[in-house]
């Protein structure tokens, strides 16, 4: 996933996805980053529009770019709903940095929405956000992002630090 701010390249994060144990939200990224399915179901020149120092950055906002919509690839297959929401699954201990996990808005509302954890020890994410992949390259890059100014009333990067995914797909 390469990522730019401003407009800038500021580099690459490289993820391992946990498809054994948590296969629909690892297959449902996996796609959204190769933009297989077509059509809006792509991480590409999508934004993360949430950032909380020490906590998370959350992008994946792929209908409305501003944290109020999303959609997996699961609408409309016995996985998703109509919305394009899938269940939960197993979830795993959101108990280190770099996690990778679902956005939601409450059980079983999966979509494209994704955070990255900042900080170790987020007991309070477990057994609400499912835990799909961690980090394995470019944590400065994520650091970089947290360490943003943001409008601290929605906690969104401020226009002139916008963050982009410049480019995704599978490694």
């Amino acid at each position: 996933m390469n990522i730019s701010i401003a407009g800038a390249p500021v580099g690459r994060i490289v993820m391992r996805l946990l498809k054994d144990e948590v296969p629909l939200a690892s297959e449902n990224f996996r796609c959204l980053c190769t933009g297989e399915k077509g059509g809006i179901l792509s991480l590409k020149g999508s934004k993360f529009h949430r950032i909380i120092k020490n906590f998370v950055v959350q992008g994946g906002d792929i209908t409305t770019g501003d944290g109020t919509g999303g959609q997996s690839i699961y609408r409309g297959t016995p996985h998703g709903d109509l919305w394009g929401n899938f269940k939960d699954e197993k979830f795993l201990p959101h108990d280190d940095v770099g996690l990778l996990s679902m956005a939601n808005a409450g059980k079983n509302t999966n979509g494209s929405q994704f955070f990255i954890t900042t900080k170790a020890g987020l007991t309070n994410l477990d057994e609400k956000h499912v835990v799909f992949g961690e980090v394995i390259d470019g944590l400065d890059v994520v650091d970089a992002m947290q360490n943003l100014k943001v409008d601290h009333g929605n906690n969104r990067p401020l226009l002139e630090n916008e963050v982009a995914i410049v480019d995704c797909g599978e490694l």
